[in-house]
Order: structure tokens, then C-alpha cells, then sequence
């Protein structure tokens, strides 16, 4: 059975979930946006579109009357209207948020749902989790996992060293709010850019920092099992000091709508850019300490003669792989569903997850 699904939000995630949709036949797909313009692009790639307002819970809720399942590309504080909107009209729902409040939401709606509840499916949070799980169960007993994920620009040219790739506000999002770890076997919150560290791959130098809700439910996943576990955006050396001047110096932290402005009048996008996702954990297994990582590089490609961005890329696949499970009986159908519940195996056998598998790397080895 075809499954049809509403992908709410034009923007360029998605309309490239709409396009892997598109060409997938156990889906149907729909796009709804209240932006004509961007509406037009979606008819341009042969999707059907439908005009809607998502902060009009009644009226979305009749919108969304008989899809299979609704995906949220829309910006993360529309998350409670459009799930409220999902459950009532009896729809699966997905996001790509990484916002803990509007999560929390969803949380809420989940509660005794006949359907799933599914958020933060994206990138970081969303696949970094799924591959964070699968690496703590290969360990016996873990003392620590530690994610960083980053989105950058193949050739950085300006002094932050980057391009704009994603949504801007959930950027901003990142460099601000208090972050989720566990420290010393605590769940506890950390500070945004902290814990710097400097790591290398592939002949290039990164640096890493905490920033706010790229583990998901992670972290109370492995309470209680993991000593540390962390979350850290990597980046090319120099963004952090960048940041922390205009954070803290001059006091954009407390701005964020001026923030949001800058960047946006001072950093293009790029469609030329790489994903890295670079997992690493320590435990014992078999009585032997060991190191495990598991890396993940992803470039931009070209999709049925067109090209997109490895951050649209990985960030519609990790929703599309879950909803495929989902549509297969693989992962559960009801209430409130955690990226951890996925088995990475699955998750990369499915059509969409596969497109990560051309960028994928695991290394063990004992530590010292």
C-alpha cells in the first residue's frame, strides 16, 4: 500500500524530501506552504502542492484529513500547532526540530496517541542518534560516547569560515541554548562553545564545541549506563573565538533576531559543502577496553539531474529512512518514538537511508 504523505514547509529540505518522494513508489507526496513562491517551485518538480496557514489548527487539521503520515520541515516554533494538527486528523507525525521545548511538546501530544510521534528525525538529532545507539551497544559496559556532527562549506572563504546551509534560527538555537549531556554519570546541562577540542579527518583540522540539541533523547536513553555523553558541532578552527565575540562581546546572544539578520545579510549559502559525522566510544567488551568510532562524510550530489546540498541530503534521508520503517512495522506505530529505537542496520538498508552508505567509515581498536 501507498502511503501518502504532507511535507509542511517549501523550503529547501523540503522540497528535497518532496523530490526523493517523488521518485520512491511506495509514497505518494504532497507539499503545503503558505508562501505561493515557494509552492510554484514544488509544482516546478512536479509535486502536488496545497496552500495552508499552520498556525490555524482547525483549518490544517482538515488539510491533512486522510495522509498516511505528515512531515514538519517548517521552522520549530510551528512544531506544537502542526503535531496537535497531525494527531487530530489521525496522521503519523515526523519533525526535523531540534528545539527541546517544542519537542517536549510533542512529547506531551504523544501521550495515549493511536498514531506515532516521531521528532527531531533529521540530521543532529535524527541519524547522529541512530548511529550513537548502535555504537553504545557494542560495548558492554560504556563510559563514554561522544557525537559531533558538523555542516560546512567545502571552500570556507570569510572569517567565520562558513556558509549558510540550514535554517538560520535553528542555527542561532545551537550557539545558545543551554546543551544536554551527561557529565560523571549526571544528567546535567552545559554551556554552548565550551568543552573546545580539535580533531582531524581525512588530512583536514576541525575544532568542536558544545552546542544545544543534537542528541535528542540520547542522553536519557543512557543514563544510568554511560558515564559521558556528549554533543559538539564541528566547525573549521577559528569560528568559535568569531562566535564568542559576537555572542558574549558584544552581547548578540541577547539579540537573536539581529543575529539572525547579520547572517543572513553576510553569509551566502553554498550548495558546495560536506557533512561530517564523527561518533567515537569507550568501554570494555569482552573484559578489553576498547575504542570504537563510527564517521560518516557526506557530499552534495546529483539527484535525478538535479543538484543538492549534503546537508539537504542527509537531513531528508534520516526523516524518510524512519518513515520508511515505519511503513514497513519496523519501528513503532504508536505514542512517542525515539531515534534510539531504530536499528542503524535497518535504518541504512532502506532506500533512503542508503544514501548515506557511499560516506561511511567504522573503526575499532583497543585503547591504551
Amino acid at each position: 500500500m501507498q502511503w501518502h504523505i504532507c511535507v509542511i514547509g517549501a523550503g529547501k529540505i523540503g522540497q528535497m524530501i518532496a523530490a526523493l518522494l517523488k521518485q520512491a513508489p511506495n509514497y505518494q507526496v504532497t507539499v503545503a506552504d503558505h508562501d505561493l513562491a515557494a509552492l510554484a517551485t514544488a509544482r516546478d518538480m512536479g509535486v502536488a502542492t496545497q496552500q495552508i496557514d499552520a498556525t490555524d489548527i482547525a483549518g490544517l487539521t482538515r488539510s491533512l484529513q486522510g495522509f498516511h503520515a505528515v512531515i514538519s520541515a517548517a521552522p520549530f516554533f510551528l512544531t506544537p500547532t502542526i503535531a496537535a494538527a497531525a494527531k487530530a486528523a489521525g496522521a503519523h507525525y515526523f519533525d526535523l526540530t531540534e528545539d527541546v521545548a517544542a519537542t517536549q511538546a510533542v512529547r506531551e501530544l504523544a501521550k495515549g496517541s493511536a498514531t506515532a510521534f516521531m521528532p527531531q528525525c533529521g540530521l543532529a538529532p535524527g541519524f547522529v542518534g541512530i548511529a550513537g545507539a548502535a555504537l553504545a551497544a557494542e560495548f558492554d559496559t560504556l563510559q563514554s560516547l561522544h557525537m559531533r556532527v558538523g555542516a560546512l562549506p567545502l571552500f570556507p572563504t570569510n572569517a567565520l569560515k562558513y556558509n549558510l546551509t540550514w535554517s538560520t534560527d535553528g542555527l542561532i538555537n545551537e550557539y545558545c541554548n543551554p546543551c544536554d549531556a551527561i557529565v560523571d554519570g549526571q544528567l546535567v546541562k552545559t554551556q554552548p562553545l565550551e568543552d573546545y577540542e580539535i580533531l582531524g579527518h581525512d588530512g583536514v583540522e576541525y575544532e568542536c564545541f558544545n552546542t544545544s540539541g543534537g542528541l535528542g533523547t540520547l542522553p536519557e536513553t543512557l543514563l544510568g549506563r554511560a558515564e559521558d555523553v556528549s554533543y559538539r558541532s564541528i566547525r573549521y578552527p577559528g569560528h568559535c573565538d568569531v562566535l564568542k565575540l559576537l555572542l558574549h562581546d558584544l552581547g548578540l546572544q541577547k539579540r537573536r533576531d539581529l543575529l539572525k539578520e547579520i547572517f543572513e545579510a553576510a553569509l551566502p549559502r553554498t550548495d558546495q559543502d560536506v557533512v561530517l559525522v564523527f561518533c567515537t566510544a569507550k568501554g570494555t567488551k569482552d573484559g578489553v577496553l576498547r575504542e570504537q568510532s563510527y564517521i560518516n562524510k557526506s557530499l552534495s550530489a546529483k539527484i535525478n539531474g538535479q543538484i543538492w546540498s549534503a546537508i539537504q541530503i542527509t537531513t531528508a534521508a534520516g526523516v524518510l529512512g524512519v518513515v520508511d520503517l515505519m511503513r514497513q512495522g519496523k519501528i513503532p506505530s504508536k505514542g512517542f518514538v525515539r531515534q534510539e529505537q531504530v536499528k542503524l542496520s535497518d535504518f541504512l538498508n532502506t532506500e533512503f537511508g542508503q544514501l548515506y552508505r557511499a560516506g561511511e567509515k567504522s573503526q575499532t581498536h583497543q585503547a591504551a
